[in-house]
């Protein structure tokens, strides 16, 4: 890990910045003695939350109540009969418990929902504070607490600020200790990723509420010796804007990071001081400051200046392959056996009778269409959903209705479709996040010893990752990002394996050498589950598969059979019943092209999805765009609209290169995309969701425009004045595609319009597909029901892997082994199809 200091140089640090504040109060004295006792309680109530917000991630407006609760018990615990040296860890001890008990309700919450609660907090105690007269004084107050003693020696204002100090110092150290232990990593996985915290074992709610407990205590603590050290207490002490001060101080100093808390508070607690001699003017200045110092160093003072340090680089080199493999190695072979598993959303069954074995030393594939249920059932496997009904054994254990955390600890590891790194944690951090800590492990402990650094290092040369390991996550391409999910599940030691499309973006190259390490993987005892849409890869290492559709299983037999299976075939390709109405005149090719690409390239980072893509629509054609899930289909259709740029190449719309311009200016030329799920705007009206689409036009649409649109659509007549939200998946559908051609395009581009809706429905929308077509609209259809498409198309291409592999009239590819082989993959001794014409 790149570090700007080793930790035994920050903890030197902060001893000796300890000491030079100690040994300053002999050269001074009066009223900046006492400054410097308010920077040093300032700073032990920042410490608490820079473990809430700066760790975890949890904004806190609350933190002035706590300081309060600290101040008030202090008092009214030495007032009863207490010694300062009692009172001060048993107000600090209640405040931490009432922390606890506010972060019950309040962790579940996020965001604005957090900050409201805490806001709300403080106020209570603001107003028990003035209210609760006989135990606080109310507006009066309480005075007179006495000095406390030690050894003899009675305490003045000096003494008080050493102790103060030294608190603060100990106070340093221990987030320092505490941030690089295994609670510290937990609380960074949550701030970043909290899905993916949960799936290495962390417990959410247990490492939250510890995080608000922390807090909570520290500002009791700050509470005790403030009220000590003003000798007087207030409800006018402890008002909401000194909670915004304290994050303020937080995040000026450098939210997570060690000394950030100290710099903070130095500069809130002094700036004002130092500017006393303005008068009114002081606040102004230094709300301006403040700001300004915000807009220029946005990781805070300490971050800031870190950046331009020169930092201490680990050099333990990595460890052994057979080392790392040995490590890998479950203990236990334990396999996972699935038995009548189920789900339903809101009527929805999205998994319906789920049942397969995944033994140890196989690859078990789940595969299946858009919307099949594949991920849905990794999610209840990994504890992300609980199952409505049916059984997840593993490990002798059922699981099914676990936690996330619980589920990992026993050993259920997985990916993510969509990765999900740590990203403020480096590559090498985030592979240590997931190595096993113990039950509960050590605060203070450092979890980086050499021998779990040197084995996150191994674990990702294992997986092919060859990029600096103190790299950040959130700087990674796509295809190191890939690899260090996975390196970070096998460090779990996991016996199931859960991967969820760990090919997706990956170069022919990559997925050749990650296909060997999942075969390795397997080799070792690991049950490995795949879910992958390259099929190749699929069947070139699965030992069984298990096939889906519409969250019915249909097939779980070897990769041959699987791929040969009637079922299965329909699945991807559509049952071939679709009664859509053939064209009145066959089409006959127009004068010019709307649409050209000439090797368009583009995709995610360093890897490019789409290679040398060539393709024509004519004016006036309905074209087809077939593959696979992940072939590159709606990659293509973005590029084409703008919303992602091309890594080169050229896209001609009729007589003018649009690569490479913003989505808007292309909608403008005419180019109309209507996305996948339909993308309605759910709070406005039907009529409101069909009039944006002219947004672009010049003119405004006149009454026969809309007229005409909802002849074509008369189900959307009667639904014009209803929220789009409330509309049925068709009724979305068909809404979007009204409002794209309110935008008059010279191109429409319509993604999987069938995706989600019922037979019935998907027949009537091809119904208006086709009349659209016979109407002269050039369209550009991409559905992964390849028989619909092909039913009303003129023409289709068939993408695999970003390639173009055979293109020709819809008839000539209705059953063309290219096209079966594009979805479900060549047999196992096929060669990789190559690009030729369908005659």
């Amino acid at each position: 890990m790149t570090r700007l200091f080793t930790n035994r140089g920050l903890d030197l640090t902060i001893l000796a910045l300890t000491a030079a504040a100690i040994l300053s109060l002999g050269l001074i004295g009066g009223y900046t003695q006492f400054v410097i006792g308010l920077v040093a309680i300032w700073t032990i109530l920042c410490v608490g939350l820079n473990v809430l917000y700066g760790l975890t991630g949890l904004v806190s407006l609350g933190q002035v109540g706590f300081f309060a609760i600290g101040a008030y018990g202090h008092a009214i615990l030495m007032q009863a009969g207490f010694s300062f040296w009692l009172a001060l860890p048993l107000a600090t001890a209640i405040t931490a418990g009432v922390g606890a008990l506010l972060a019950v309700p309040a962790v579940r919450m996020a965001g604005p929902f957090l900050a409201m609660v805490t806001i709300a907090f403080a106020f209570i105690v603001e107003h028990l504070a003035i209210e609760w007269r006989s135990l606080t004084g109310g507006q009066n107050g309480l005075m007179g607490f006495d000095m406390p003693g030690l050894f003899g020696l009675s305490f003045g204002e000096r003494e008080l600020v050493v102790l103060t100090i030294l608190i603060a110092g100990a106070a340093l150290l221990a987030y320092r200790h505490m941030a690089a232990s295994g609670w510290g990593m937990a609380m960074a996985a949550l701030r970043d990723q909290e899905v993916a915290a949960g799936s290495l074992g962390f417990d959410p709610f247990v490492t939250k509420l510890t995080a608000f407990a922390i807090a909570a205590g520290a500002a009791g603590l700050a509470g005790g010796l403030f009220a000590t050290l003003m000798q007087f207490i207030a409800p006018s002490n402890f008002l909401l804007s000194q909670s915004i001060l304290f994050l303020f101080a937080v995040i000026l100093g450098g939210a997570g990071t060690v000394l950030g808390p100290l710099v903070g508070a130095a500069i809130v607690v002094f700036l004002p001081e130092m500017l006393s001699g303005l008068a009114e003017y002081r606040l102004l200045f230094f709300g301006a400051l403040l700001v300004a110092v915000l807009l220029v160093a946005p990781r805070g003072m300490v971050g800031t200046i870190a950046a331009f340090l020169p930092r201490h680089r680990d050099s333990t080199p990595p460890a052994s392959r057979d080392a790392v493999m040995a490590f890998i190695r479950p203990e236990t072979r334990g396999g996972l056996k699935v038995e009548g598993l189920g789900i339903t959303f809101g009527g929805l069954k999205a998994v319906d009778d789920a049942t397969f074995d995944a033994k140890p030393g196989d690859v078990t594939a789940i595969i299946g269409p858009n919307g099949a249920g594949k991920t849905t059932l990794l999610n209840m496997v990994s504890g992300f959903y609980v199952p409505g009904r049916g059984r997840i054994e593993t490990a002798g254990q059922d699981i099914a209705g676990w936690s996330m955390h619980r589920a990992a600890r026993l050993g259920v590891a997985r990916t993510y479709q969509a990765t999900r790194l740590f990203g403020a944690l480096s590559a090498e951090d985030n592979v240590m996040a997931g190595l096993p800590r113990g039950r509960g492990g050590a605060p203070f402990r450092a979890l980086a010893s050499s021998e779990r650094r040197a084995l996150a290092r191994g674990l990702l040369t294992l997986v092919g990752y060859a990029g600096d390991p103190a790299t950040p996550a959130a700087d990674l391409p796509h295809v190191d990002r890939r690899l260090v999910e996975i390196a970070r599940a096998l460090a779990m030691r996991p016996h199931v394996l859960l991967l969820d499309e760990p090919a997706a973006g990956l170069m022919a190259g990559d997925k050749r050498i990650l296909a060997q390490l999942l075969r390795k993987l397997a080799d070792c005892g690991i049950a490995v589950v795949l879910v992958e849409h390259d099929m190749e890869m699929v069947m070139g290492i699965s030992d069984r598969i298990f096939a889906m559709d519409a969250g019915q299983p249909i097939a779980f037999d070897t990769p041959e059979k699987v791929r040969k299976d009637p079922k299965v075939i329909a699945a991807y390709l559509g049952e071939g019943t679709l009664d859509a109405p053939a064209r009145t005149l066959d089409y006959v090719p127009g004068a010019m092209d709307r649409l050209i690409t000439r090797k368009l390239c583009a995709g995610y980072g360093a890897a490019d999805v789409l290679q040398d893509v060539e393709l024509r629509v004519g004016q006036g054609e309905l074209v087809a765009l077939l593959g696979a899930n992940g072939a590159g289909k709606s990659t293509f259709l973005k590029t084409l609209s703008g919303l992602m740029a091309p890594s080169s190449g050229e896209i001609i719309l009729e007589d003018t290169y649009i690569q490479g311009k913003p989505a808007h200016q292309i909608v403008a030329r005419g180019l109309v995309l209507v996305p996948e799920g339909r993308q309605v705007f759910p709070d406005l009206t039907v009529a409101q969701n069909i009039e944006l689409g002219a947004y672009k036009r010049r003119e405004q649409p006149g009454p026969e425009e809309l007229e005409a649109i909802l002849t074509r659509f008369p189900r959307l007549r009667e639904r014009m004045d209803s929220p789009a939200g409330l509309l049925s998946g068709g009724e979305q559908q068909m809404m979007a595609i009204a409002r794209g051609l309110m935008a008059k395009p010279r191109l429409l581009l319509l993604d999987e319009p069938s995706l989600g809706l019922a037979p019935a429905m998907v027949e009537e929308l091809y119904a208006i597909l086709a009349e659209l077509r016979d109407d002269g609209i050039t369209i550009l259809l991409v559905d992964q029901m390849a028989t619909l498409a092909l039913a009303v198309a003129d023409r289709a291409y068939v993408l695999e892997q970003g390639r173009v592999v055979a293109q020709g009239s819809a008839a000539e590819l209705q059953g063309d082994e290219a096209l079966i082989a594009a979805y479900l993959g060549g047999s196992a001794d096929a060669e990789a199809p190559e690009l030729r014409e369908v005659v």
